[in-house]
């Protein structure tokens, strides 16, 4: 498990490509036949990637996390972001497609996945709640944008304060339309959670340019498919790509209030 200390603001002015791509971009999640964890001391979140091999493949607990099993202080989402799969919960079996999301709460000893890949987040937790799977069809939905501003989206919220319960993780998964390039625009940024934007289904060739950062001094990512930002509560997180895409969006910290955000102008960004 790789670990990203926290960073501040007043660090940005004068960084290097090198030096935002190592602290914010986790671009190595998915080694077939492996978990690959990253763990962001903002807000203790950790994001990975499990990729089965030839058989399963199970959730490991680092060394990093002091614990006796991950899941001992910790809830976790899964999003599958490949082929149909199966992620099994303390010896429940639950099949997932493409975009379907399982939550883990807190206790929960044994976690194996087959098939996928799957796309990993996880937030500390304080109290045990139900293991609960949810398709696109289950999740809460909100179109967004339109054809001219090249936004046009479907969000589809997973867990969240009406959704699968949880401590206090969030987390859902946005679908941009054929034609349409733009995320969360205009922006915003969070105080009191910080957020993780993973991107998937993007062609090997293209990329998304993800914008972070204080609003009035933002720099870039250049982001490929199946790669994780990891946006501290000072930053925004939008970007546009070269061709559609999707994403998952999570966000662990104080709340779940979905709408919590500080909302930030076009004009106002630099």
């Amino acid at each position: 498990m790789e670990v990203r200390h926290a960073t501040a603001p007043d660090q940005i002015p004068g960084a290097t490509t090198e030096w935002l791509r190592r602290r914010f971009l986790a671009e190595q999640l998915f080694v077939p036949g492996e978990v690959r964890l990253v763990h962001s001391h903002h807000d203790r979140i950790v994001v990975g990637g499990a990729m089965p091999g030839d058989g399963p493949l199970e959730l490991p607990c680092p060394d990093g996390l002091r614990a006796g099993y991950f899941l001992e202080r910790r809830e976790l989402g899964v999003v599958n972001v490949g082929e149909a799969g199966t992620v099994t919960v303390d010896g429940t079996p639950y099949e997932l497609a493409g975009k379907e999301c399982l939550y883990a709460g807190m206790g929960a000893r044994e976690v194996t996945f087959e098939g996928g890949p799957f796309y990993l987040v996880s937030t500390p937790a304080h109290a045990s709640l139900p293991t609960v799977k949810a398709t696109l069809e289950d999740a809460e939905p909100v179109r967004l944008g339109s054809p001219e501003g090249s936004d046009e989206r479907t969000i589809h919220k997973y867990v969240h304060a009406k959704g699968i319960r949880s401590c206090q993780l969030v987390l859902g998964v946005t679908v941009l339309t054929p034609g349409s390039m733009w995320n969360t625009m205009p922006c915003h940024t969070h105080e009191r959670r910080t957020e993780v934007y993973f991107y998937f289904d993007l062609p090997a060739d293209q990329r998304v340019i993800h914008l972070m950062g204080r609003p009035d001094e933002t720099r870039n990512l250049v982001v490929a498919d199946r790669q994780a930002v990891i946006s501290p509560p000072w930053s925004v997180h939008c970007g546009f790509g070269t061709h559609n895409y999707s994403f998952v969006w999570a966000m662990g910290g104080e709340n779940q209030a979905y709408d919590d955000m500080e909302q930030v102008a076009i004009g106002e960004m630099r």
